[in-house]
């Protein structure tokens, strides 16, 4: 099992060298691609302009600023209530990926490079995302019809994109590959965002444990957003990723590298257990870092 980290931070990993929210977020530019920025922005003690986190209409402009800054994403905006996840994150993944997927050489570039986003959202970051920085092409994969339906608006939106991007309902919500992934359909990469918790209680306890750490307990609005699915499900993401780990055994040829961010530590050993029992020959741990918050992609071919 390889486990990696930013050698540049004492072990503690940081954002990806590729990755183009390393720096400060240069605001003048991010109002420039989003006016709509403007209003929510305000002074920090520092006298530094910035937003208020705890706003989820401000977190949702400030994702549209960066999608239209650094991606040329237009017309980009979901309903209140759905995932809107930080851009600098999940960019990070699809740079990780692409070095998993080159080898030790050059990232792979372009649409013959097929990745499948388990989970896809009403936000779809990773393909709109993945396609700009690499170009590649993207299947993703929700159990909502209202997120696909706002994802292919989204998508409709922006030209190039539609043709690059496909969305398909899984309609049984118990299974993560099977309905969806075709016979003899092939990936060089799966990446997942797995429901994080194991019910809407442990979900809005999560929150409010979160505000309480920041000093703001009566805060419980979810600042991110997201709902139902897209936070939890029976057994939260241990149970949820050793499913996807199952099913990808019965269909070991689809995918060159099966992967899943894993957010919670303790959950890697049911995943290391999972993995074994399947009979999973590569496995590595690869550690993300964004501020104090880190996390980890679990990745494994057959």
């Amino acid at each position: 099992m390889t486990r990696t980290t930013d050698p540049g931070t004492g072990g503690k990993p940081g954002l990806h060298p590729r990755n183009r929210h390393r720096g400060r977020y240069d605001i003048p530019a991010l109002v420039a691609a989003c006016p709509d920025l403007a209003p929510f922005l305000r002074p920090n003690p520092l006298g530094e302009a910035t937003i208020d986190f705890a706003d989820p209409a401000a977190v949702r402009t400030l994702n549209r600023a960066l999608l239209a800054s650094a991606y040329g994403i237009r017309n980009w905006d979901l309903p209140p209530g759905f995932l809107c996840p930080p851009v600098p994150g999940r960019a990070d993944y699809l740079h990780h990926l692409a070095d998993l997927l080159a080898e030790g050489g050059d990232p792979p570039r372009g649409p013959g490079v097929r990745i499948l986003d388990v989970g896809v959202g009403a936000n779809a970051i990773y393909p709109l995302v993945g396609h700009r920085e690499y170009g590649w092409s993207f299947l993703g994969t929700d159990i909502d019809p209202k997120a696909l339906a706002i994802a292919r608006a989204i998508l409709a939106a922006n030209p190039g994109l539609a043709g690059a991007v496909e969305l398909r309902l899984q309609k049984d919500p118990a299974r993560i590959l099977a309905g969806v992934v075709r016979p003899g359909e092939t990936f060089d990469a799966c990446m997942c965002n797995p429901p994080f918790h194991a019910s809407p209680a442990e979900a809005r306890e999560g929150t409010r444990r979160k505000w309480r750490n920041l000093g703001r307990p009566g805060a419980g609005v979810l600042n991110f957003g997201g709902r139902g699915a897209e936070l939890w499900c029976e057994g939260g993401e241990a149970a949820f990723v050793g499913r996807m780990v199952e099913e990808s055994a019965g269909r070991p040829e689809c995918c060159r590298w099966f992967t899943s961010l894993v957010s919670k530590s303790a959950n890697l050993p049911p995943v290391r257990a999972a993995l074994r029992r399947a009979g999973a020959t590569r496995v590595r741990v690869l550690e993300m870092g964004q501020g104090q918050k880190v996390s980890r992609i679990v990745a494994w071919s057959f």
